[in-house]
């Protein structure tokens, strides 16, 4: 897949193409992104860095950090990704100027989105709009029960099944390695510390049984409580790996929760309690 961060930087060829943050591409995006495959024009889309509602001053914990959003969407055949920076600029936009400039100068002759989908200064653009300025529209069948936002809130109680379900894959941690307490090797499960952007989403504290550069892995996501922790932390133990992750990029998928995070009576019914998680983390099956 090409990426690209200006319309100018685009060939002018018939294309179809899908509008949107993508954040987390999931069910209901890799629906849009089959139905623009489908047209037989070459599949593109045009999403935006940072994701509009930050830009505007919300707060959104992100599925997908922008680089695993690319790798996704190539994944799911795109042909070429306009990364638009959401500038005040892009904002003001009026509509009809925004279709000149980002769709009908790089060829689009269909535009594939849901029936609500608004675009332009102050969401006045409309899919009737880009019909009457001459593009071929195509509303793909909505995906129901899924979205970016019910998929945050099962996050929130922890329910990563219910998550992967919405999401078609495991939901997963995108972050950096990078140097911690090293109480894990002590106890004889060495942890990452892995470090992630501040606007990615989070599940809910406790234990889970995951997957990571092909090993098995048992997550700690919370504050060490049974150490007095007030940091959040998130620590996976890769069963059965040997080497150094330091400075390394992981991408870790939560399977399954395990467990609350607990302060226990000593440092014994720890390890004996991470070696049960260990032992469930061996048995966990993936979401289908």
């Amino acid at each position: 897949m090409r990426i690209v961060h200006a319309p100018e930087e685009l060939e002018r060829v018939p294309r179809a193409v899908a509008i949107g943050s993508f954040d987390g591409v999931h069910r209901g995006h890799r629906a849009v992104l089959d139905a623009a495959r489908a047209t037989g024009l070459r599949p593109t889309v045009i999403t935006f860095d940072p994701h509009p509602r930050i830009a505007l001053g919300n707060r959104v914990d992100l599925l997908t950090t922008l680089e695993r959003r690319l790798e996704l969407l190539d994944d799911a055949g795109v042909d070429d990704a306009l990364v638009a920076a959401f500038t005040p600029e892009l904002q003001q936009l009026e509509p009809e100027e925004f279709a000149g400039r980002y769709l009908r100068a790089t060829g689009a002759e269909a535009v594939v989105a849901g029936e609500d989908f608004r675009f332009g200064v102050r969401r006045s653009g409309d899919l009737a709009l880009l019909e009457r300025l001459g593009f071929r529209v195509v509303v793909p069948e909505e995906v129901e029960g899924v979205s970016s936002t019910a998929i945050r809130a099962a996050l929130g109680q922890g329910d990563v099944v219910h998550a992967a379900q919405m999401l078609g894959r495991p939901f997963e941690l995108d972050g950096v390695v990078v140097a911690g307490h090293q109480r894990g090797g002590t106890l004889g499960f060495p942890t990452a510390n892995l470090k992630l952007e501040p606007d990615l989403a989070v599940p809910e504290h406790g234990i889970y049984a995951g997957e990571a550069l092909g090993h098995r892995a048992a997550v700690s996501i919370g504050t060490n409580p049974h150490y007095g922790g007030t940091e959040r932390r998130i620590e996976p133990y890769l069963l059965d790996f040997d080497g150094d992750l330091y400075g390394r990029r992981l991408v870790v998928e939560l399977w399954e929760r395990l467990r609350d995070e607990a302060v226990f009576e000593s440092e014994e019914e720890l390890v004996a309690q991470i070696a049960r998680d260990v032992e469930e983390t061996r048995a966990a099956r993936r979401p289908a």
